[in-house]
């Protein structure tokens, strides 16, 4: 999908009020939608799981919550978006303990802008691609959830390369039927290949053939 930079959110969380105008000066210069905060709580108090192509630019060092104790947080509340962390020389070490805890990278202050708008841009790319994975894979579960569960027993052997006469012993049916469920689950799933079926059952359940 292609996602336009309106349609893109930067969060930004520092306690530095002089910082965060700065910012909101540069990344609208690109026209992504930019949020601040002052604070981690602030943050905390309108996150959510979105469908829109996010990043968070955090200050690792704040008064009360800080950076990482933010991103826990987050992760404990199943929130996942890309974090950049800001950090200044003496808290390297912190944001690679922060980047090991999965954020996407980390930018030390006084920063180049060219660095932080590359920095977001990757890391909006990054959510964006998520969000069209999550999509499709919600897609191919919704076709999937069409099939009977005799189908789904069907497709999965189909998937697996299984020619129509073991997977009518392995399911104690007739070839008949097997080519009939065959039919149906290629017509549902608006596919006409054996791998293609497979793709769809990997892309829905990346588990589903195991």
């Amino acid at each position: 999908m292609n996602h336009q930079p309106e349609d893109c959110v930067v969060h930004v969380v520092d306690d530095d009020a002089g910082l965060r105008r700065s910012l909101r000066f540069l990344l609208d210069s690109v026209g992504w939608s930019v949020r601040l905060y002052a604070s981690a709580e602030e943050f905390l108090d309108v996150v959510a799981p979105t469908d829109r192509p996010t990043c968070l630019l955090l200050d690792i060092r704040m008064p009360a919550m800080s950076g990482l104790e933010l991103q826990q947080v987050l992760r404990e509340r199943g929130i996942d978006l890309p974090i950049l962390f800001m950090t200044g020389h003496a808290d390297v070490s912190m944001a690679v303990q922060a980047m090991k805890s999965g954020a996407s990278d980390f930018i030390e202050k006084p920063f180049k802008d060219q660095v932080v708008l590359d920095s977001v841009a990757a890391a909006i790319r990054r959510s964006a691609e998520a969000l069209d994975e999550a999509q499709r894979r919600a897609a191919a579960q919704k076709l999937l959830a069409s099939f009977s569960p005799r189908e789904k027993e069907a497709a999965r052997l189909i998937a697996l390369g299984q020619p129509n006469k073991l997977i009518a012993t392995a399911l104690g049916i007739s070839e008949k039927t097997v080519h009939i469920h065959r039919q149906h689950v290629m017509e549902k799933a608006g596919i006409s290949s054996a791998a293609e079926l497979a793709r769809l059952m990997l892309r829905a359940d990346p588990a589903a053939l195991d």
